[in-house]
């Protein structure tokens, strides 16, 4: 598969190449700066996608070609001769685990290999990492406002920035948390649940009841088959609905078939709201089936799924829950799969180490300066089993143990050392790519979505809250901050 590249990165290639450093070991490490959405944490997800995209790094006969075509006309030969033989077979990718819990400045990606291909790799991982985790952070977020009961159903094929976009909302929101998808091509392509109502086209389309085909229905019980409309006219006229109903039409419809098919020996699956208080509608509608079901003795009918959809967003559910509500599902389509609060996760890829020797960025801006060094990342726990600390510590740094007392400078406030004493350390990074090969193996869709359910409940409900949450201090070693400031001097 030809690489996912910028123009920029071939030109930086081939000076690499021309000055011979084409080989020259590199590590670079890929992190956001901020957290999104004005939290604390992000969903790491796409990892999957970009090994398969890095085991088929290659470039064919007609990738060259057009290359020649883009290069600059002085461009050697032999550099589009070197390009045809590119793979990653010396690469190496560790990462923390698809649907783990990652946080601002903490690299969840480290690339290892020949320094023209990891340059070259840099638009390839952010494209492939970065709305993934994006869109399944946005995902998160809405369960974690929905509650773990309420059925989320992500609905933003419409909606989406491409096809690309639909399907690659449809993964990762249910990474993210979401229960279903409605789009076909997701659920086939993934496996995802597929689930979906009707639009208010189809039943425009009918004019009279005589246009609805086939009308007659063959009971659960067997025997004969008995016509469904004139069934549920009868349930209609018995008066009982209308002194419940939110709506004169919508409601007491809906319940005459309900009742009409519960006759019949099958229950119905559920009904949406899409406009108005949609909270409000719930309770009033949850209401009025409770009293059918009672008047009419069917039990089941208090225990309808109520759904509801149109235009929902997180403050949405903000209203929902501060309203109270009888709402069962929810469907999400605009507001999850474009981020609108949050257009871009805001990765990037910088280059930490070259030929065995780190790499520091300085800059005025201090939020832009890199942290120099391949590094191990390791993940602090309290006694009660929360994640309080991320640390960073050089590669050759011994592993630190729990239970011992360990020196750190936090982000943000490194003229100060500070100790700490974790009760666990876990180390965060796994390998998956080794010599071009995916060395461990990856688990399935659902798992990655148990995973970050999992990772989501261990943190502490102040740093999992969506509104200010309590900052998350990311650290690193004395060691590692020893090493920041002799090359932050050697530069100045």
């Amino acid at each position: 598969m030809a690489p996912l590249a910028d123009l920029y990165q071939l030109s930086m290639a081939y000076g690499h190449w021309r000055a011979g450093r084409h080989r020259v070991p590199a590590a670079a490490e890929l992190f956001f700066r901020r957290g999104p959405f004005g939290g604390n944490l992000a969903l790491a997800a796409g990892l999957a996608q970009s090994l398969g995209s890095l085991r088929a790094f290659r470039f064919s006969a007609a990738d060259i070609a057009y290359l020649r075509s883009v290069l600059p006309s002085t461009t050697e030969d032999a550099f589009f001769d070197y390009l045809a033989t590119l793979d990653t077979s010396e690469v190496t990718v560790s990462a923390v685990p698809e649907g783990s819990v990652v946080f601002a400045k903490v690299p969840f990606l480290q690339v290892k290999g020949p320094l023209l291909v990891v340059q070259l790799l840099e638009s390839t991982l952010l494209c492939l990492l970065s709305y993934a985790s994006l869109v399944a952070t946005n995902a998160a977020r809405f369960r974690l406002l929905a509650g773990p009961d309420v059925k989320l159903i992500e609905m933003g094929l419409r909606r989406a920035q491409g096809p690309d976009g639909a399907l690659s909302a449809s993964k990762y929101s249910y990474i993210g948390g979401f229960d279903y998808t409605s789009s076909i091509l997701a659920g086939k392509l993934y496996g995802i649940p597929v689930r979906g109502t009707i639009a208010h086209s189809f039943i425009m389309s009918f004019s009279s009841l005589q246009e609805v085909q086939p009308r007659e229905l063959t009971p659960v019980a067997g025997g004969a088959a008995v016509d469904l409309p004139s069934l549920a006219e009868v349930w209609l006229q018995k008066g009982l609905l209308d002194t419940y109903c939110v709506k004169r039409s919508g409601l007491p419809n809906f319940c005459a078939v309900a009742l009409a098919l519960h006759q019949l020996g099958y229950q119905a699956i559920g009904l949406r709201l899409d406009s108005g208080d949609l909270a409000q509608q719930s309770k009033e509608i949850r209401q009025a089936l409770r009293a059918c079901g009672t008047h009419f003795q069917v039990p089941w009918f208090e225990r309808i799924p109520i759904a509801v959809s149109n235009d929902i967003s997180e403050q949405s559910l903000e209203d929902f829950r501060c309203q109270g509500n009888e709402i069962d599902m929810i469907g999400v389509g605009t507001h999850l799969v474009t981020c609108p609060l949050q257009p871009a996760l805001g990765c990037v890829y910088k280059l930490v180490e070259v030929n065995g020797s780190p790499c520091l960025k300085l800059t005025e801006d201090e939020e832009k300066m890199t942290i120099p060094g391949a590094k191990t990342i390791y993940r602090l726990y309290d006694a009660a089993g929360h994640p309080f600390m991320d640390l960073m510590a050089l590669e050759k740094e011994p592993s630190p143990q729990a239970g011992q007392e360990l020196v750190v400078r936090v982000l943000g406030q490194l003229a100060e050392a500070s100790k700490v004493v974790a009760s666990m350390v876990q180390p965060l990074h796994h390998t998956y790519l080794r010599a071009g090969q995916v060395c461990e193996a990856l688990p399935s869709l659902p798992e990655v979505r148990k995973h970050a359910q999992l990772s989501l409940s261990l943190l502490s409900p102040a740093h999992r809250q969506l509104q200010q949450p309590q900052p998350y201090p990311v650290a690193m070693t004395e060691r590692l901050h020893q090493l920041l400031t002799e090359l932050r001097e050697a530069r100045q």
